[in-house]
């Protein structure tokens, strides 16, 4: 015997006649309420309240020993994520779209020789080039209204 409550939702368009929840339609519209997780972690942290320092050495303690998950763990925390830098290198001046090979050697030379990593190489690629289309960008709007001068002038 099929589920009537089923039924009844799919024909409200909240499901599929199979019991999915129908495309675009969520089976939870309000979301999760605020808060309700606030309650674990602050129990959380009155569990381990003032037992920080001992935690710590405990888990530096595992990754000493060999415990692959304190271990790393511990590096995470004091090592931390990836972030980006300021990257410091010499790069020729670019005025025009000519002065972009230029550039680039020296962006692939910084990546070369370990200045920058190959991820930084490759965004200072794209602001370069970003660099050189503005320029042509406004090389271009100069020449055009020189053009339109001329032909106002002559006209």
């Amino acid at each position: 015997m099929p589920d009537l409550d089923l039924i009844k939702q799919a024909e409200q368009g909240v499901r599929d006649r199979r019991g999915r929840f129908a495309k675009g339609r969520s089976g939870n519209p309000a979301g999760r309420p605020r808060g309700c997780r606030d309650h674990i972690n602050r129990a959380a942290r009155l569990l381990l309240a003032g037992e920080g320092e001992v935690l710590t050495r405990k888990a530096v303690e595992l990754a000493l020993a060999g415990d692959p998950a304190a271990l790393r763990l511990c590096i995470e925390r004091i090592v931390g994520p990836y972030r980006e830098r300021a990257v410091e290198f010499t790069m020729p001046p670019i005025r025009n779209a000519a002065d972009l090979a230029g550039a680039m050697a020296a962006v692939a030379d910084a990546a070369a020789q370990g200045a920058v990593t190959p991820r930084e190489a490759m965004q200072l690629g794209n602001v370069v080039e970003a660099y050189v289309r503005a320029v042509e960008a406004t090389e271009f709007e100069r020449r055009l209204r020189a053009l339109e001068a001329a032909d106002a002038a002559s006209a």
